[in-house]
């Protein structure tokens, strides 16, 4: 579904970003560790081809992003991935179902029948309960604004869902349960993910397989236990 091979990109930090090799499959639920928010804002942007890398190369179901040269070319691969982000903007003084409803309709005041039923089962689905539905966005505490990006990802049926610092604002108590419910979503839908974080917690309750970056090298290393404990050295 994604392979990155050999890829640098300069962006503005201490050293360019590097990933020396990474192979993402279907139905596959990767964290990667090691990331600020800069460069994970990076590695989504290669991901998705909305940039391109310096060297390397970097491959969405076996073709080379580099090979995208048009907008409408461009538009049709970034509609495989659901991003979830703070970037993702969400109307605050705008409820529930009303933002859930965007991905299919600028109508929404109210949305017609059949968006509101899609958007009620995208917020069922992201794990938001039914009396927040009704509520503007702006009164959902961290937990619910990260499910309704969950479900605005998920709204059109991406192949892989990216994940950039998705915990960044949540209360360190919900991590290990909005973790579990995400990758529960992932699984249930047959689709990949990708979490780029630097919260272990995070990446062990969302992910089956974690892997930290080595930024002078760009190597990925998987995170190990050691003497029952979590750790990566």
């Amino acid at each position: 579904m994604l392979e990155f091979a050999g890829v640098a990109k300069t962006y503005g930090g201490l050293r360019p970003l590097r990933i020396a090799e990474l192979h993402v499959a279907a139905a596959d639920r990767v964290a990667l560790l090691g990331f600020d928010q800069p460069s994970a804002e990076v590695f989504v942007n290669l991901a998705t081809g909305a940039t391109l890398p310096d060297a390397g190369d970097v491959r969405i179901s076996g073709r080379s992003t580099r090979s995208i040269d048009d907008p409408a070319d461009w538009l049709s691969t970034v509609d495989r991935f659901g991003i979830v982000s703070d970037r993702a903007v969400l109307l605050d003084g705008l409820t529930v179902i009303q933002n859930l409803a965007m991905p299919f309709t600028l109508d929404i005041e109210p949305p017609p029948d059949d968006v509101r039923r899609r958007a009620e089962s995208l917020a069922r689905e992201a794990g938001l309960p039914e009396a927040s539905w009704t509520q503007p966005v702006a009164s959902l505490d961290p937990s619910g604004w990260l499910r309704v990006r969950l479900g605005r990802a998920i709204a059109l049926a991406p192949a892989i869902v990216l994940l950039e610092h998705a915990s960044a604002q949540l209360s360190r108590k919900d991590v290990a349960s909005v973790g579990a419910a995400i990758r529960a979503v992932a699984a249930a839908r047959g689709i990949a993910l990708i979490a780029v974080t630097a919260d272990e917690e995070f990446a062990l309750s969302v992910a089956d397989r974690v892997l930290t970056l080595e930024p002078a090298t760009g190597r990925l290393r998987p995170l190990r236990r050691w003497f029952g404990r979590l750790g990566s050295r």
